[in-house]
């Protein structure tokens, strides 16, 4: 089985839970006489089934992340990286939002507000890191389809 797919089924088994936790809610009380919509207890044992599975398929997952070199990086550091990468464009973006708005004055007299920083060479920067969050995943979707799953 390659990364890709296991990935794939872990994503499927995360939103099957979510969907068996609502269920089993939908299902916790019924009035006196009625029957509920589901069976509580199969819905707990298919719960139970999944949650087993995800535990696996997650070792597995990590197993694999932590073996798998690109140029002698692991893809879980290369995971680390893209969420660093992620969010330092995030912050970045933001305050470069803030740093380039202009505040307008009214007449001449009023005080001037000034950006603290050089915002078009941070915007650069910023775009710097962009590109290399977008190569950083693409080497990490090429490793998931290409890379299989340490069983």
């Amino acid at each position: 089985m390659k990364l890709a797919t296991a990935l794939t089924e872990r994503a499927d088994l995360q939103r099957k839970i979510s969907e068996l936790g609502n269920r089993l809610n939908n299902n916790a009380k019924t009035q006196e006489g009625e029957a509920p919509a589901e069976n509580p207890e199969e819905l707990l044992n298919e719960l139970d089934a999944c949650l087993v599975r995800l535990e696996e398929l997650i070792g597995k997952i990590n197993l694999t992340n932590s073996k798998v070199l690109s140029d002698g990086v692991t893809l879980t550091e290369l995971l680390a990286k893209r969420d660093c990468l992620s969010k330092r464009i995030q912050v970045m973006r933001t305050f470069l939002d803030h740093a380039s708005t202009r505040v307008e004055r009214y007449s001449k007299t009023e005080i001037r507000i000034l950006s603290t920083v050089p915002v078009v060479e941070l915007q650069k920067e910023c775009d710097r890191f962009s590109k290399e969050l977008r190569e950083t995943d693409e080497k990490i979707q090429f490793l998931n389809w290409t890379s299989e799953l340490i069983v």
